[in-house]
């Protein structure tokens, strides 16, 4: 069958707006008037399908009445009937007249849409980008971490190796001291039994004349081997320790820890070191330093030994200072305490539960720092403008009256001093106790200028 609004061309689509089947020609010109441009068409495939899209659309409510009008109320398509029945006095048109309006609507909804899905086309490659880059990133960094595992692990072998022939060079020098310890031990134990057993056959089995000759020989060689010293004790212990936490420094480019500890402390060794252990200020912070070494002397050069320091009043019972233990991690320990009474103290400091070198000792704490309430000048008539009658603690006086000095006359004592207690020491103590009220105001002029 031909189109519907022409003569020779073969129906190719059909208008689903107006309801005509049309040839492409005719589609075209459909399309490109702007009242039908927004019309909605179906492509022709058969005869079937032009027989079915031939057949106007009926109304579901008036099966004879074709649905031709619009309702704008209701938003759908309606036929004349409907149009005086149901959707009486509701705005309509045909249609033909508001398809492009609608259609432009639709038009514009499918642009967004379509936008919308080049978005997430986009964002969907994206994503799929970013899976190939994360698995081979993944992959990278699973090279990089086994690399550095296999790195590592060759470290602690080569760091474990390390310690073992330490551990083995510290057991044979260990060992080779015990024998020749015990070699050494053994020879004088044999010499001194070889003396023995000829003193005893002499003295059991010798004439007396025989004894009385051989007397001086027997009796030199037993007092020199009783003269012979030894160690009581053998010559080295077993003081070997593995610290696992401890640093052990780079191998092979990683940092690695544990260590081979051969040193022991010895409290007896350990030393206290300090400008003034002896003395202190009442409410001043003041320290000493104890430096571990092991039972050669050595200096330790590691911290972690319990260090128990104690400082008590010797009068008052319940009165004592608590200090501050600082372990400085190279074998030395700041110990600092701020007394707040005057007096002796006992101060005692142990290391592994024993007395170090030096304790316990006594502490003297004295009252604290007096500031002098003066002035340091060389005389009262200078440092108070001129007037005769200030006084100063030194009592000097001007013999003969100001003879206009410059501040280099024999005043007493005889040189600058303080005004308050008269010490010739600028950074001395000030000898006066606390001020009262009278001496204060005694010496308020000298003291003010």
């Amino acid at each position: 069958a031909g189109g519907d609004l022409c003569a020779d061309g073969a129906a190719a689509r059909r208008c689903l707006t107006c309801g005509a089947d049309l040839c492409l020609f005719c589609c075209q010109a459909h399309r490109r008037q702007k009242k039908t441009a927004s019309h909605a068409m179906m492509e022709l495939e058969n005869t079937k399908d032009c027989s079915q899209a031939g057949k106007p659309l009926f109304c579901p409510s008036h099966p004879t009445e074709e649905l031709r009008l619009f309702c704008e109320q209701c938003d759908q398509p309606v036929c004349r009937d409907c149009v005086v029945d149901r959707h009486r006095q509701h705005p309509y048109d045909f249609t033909g007249n508001v398809i492009h309006r609608h259609g432009d609507a639709l038009r514009e909804l499918l642009k967004s849409t379509q936008q919308h899905m080049g978005t997430l086309e986009d964002v969907l490659g994206q994503i799929d980008d970013m899976g190939s880059a994360v698995r081979s990133r993944a992959e990278a960094v699973a090279t990089e971490i086994c690399l550095f595992a296999s790195g590592y692990v060759k470290a602690i072998e080569v760091h474990r190796d390390g310690l073992l022939k330490q551990l083995e060079d510290l057991k044979v020098q260990k060992e080779n001291l015990l024998h020749l310890q015990k070699a050494q031990l053994q020879q004088l134990l044999l010499d001194m039994r070889t003396g023995v057993g000829f003193t005893e056959r002499l003295l059991t089995s010798g004439s007396d004349l025989e004894i009385l000759i051989t007397k001086g020989v027997v009796a030199s060689r037993l007092a020199k081997l009783n003269s012979v010293a030894y160690n009581t004790h053998p010559s080295v212990d077993d003081g070997i320790q593995f610290s696992p936490q401890e640093r052990a420094g780079q191998c092979c480019g990683y940092e690695v820890f544990g260590a081979i500890l051969n040193k022991v402390v010895d409290p007896a060794r350990c030393t206290l070191h300090g400008e003034d252990l002896h003395s202190a200020r009442q409410n001043q912070l003041t320290g000493f330093t104890l430096l571990c070494n092991d039972t050669t002397g050595e200096r330790m050069g590691r911290g972690g030994e319990a260090v128990r320091v104690t400082i008590t009043h010797k009068d008052k019972r319940d009165c004592a200072v608590k200090p501050t233990v600082c372990d400085n991690g190279d074998g030395t320990y700041h110990i600092s305490y701020s007394p707040e009474e005057p007096g002796l103290y006992a101060v005692c400091i142990y290391v592994k539960g024993q007395h170090v070198q030096g304790s316990p000792f006594t502490l003297m704490v004295k009252n604290k720092f007096r500031e002098h309430q003066g002035v340091f000048h060389c005389c009262t008539f200078c440092s108070s403008g001129g007037q005769k009658a200030a006084r100063c603690a030194c009592g000097g006086t001007m013999p003969g009256g100001y003879q206009g000095c410059g501040h280099g006359h024999k005043g007493h004592p005889g040189c600058p001093h303080w005004s308050c207690c008269g010490q010739v020491k600028e950074s001395s103590e000030c000898l006066c106790g606390p001020p009262s009220d009278t001496s204060q105001r005694s010496l308020l002029r000298t003291v003010a200028l």
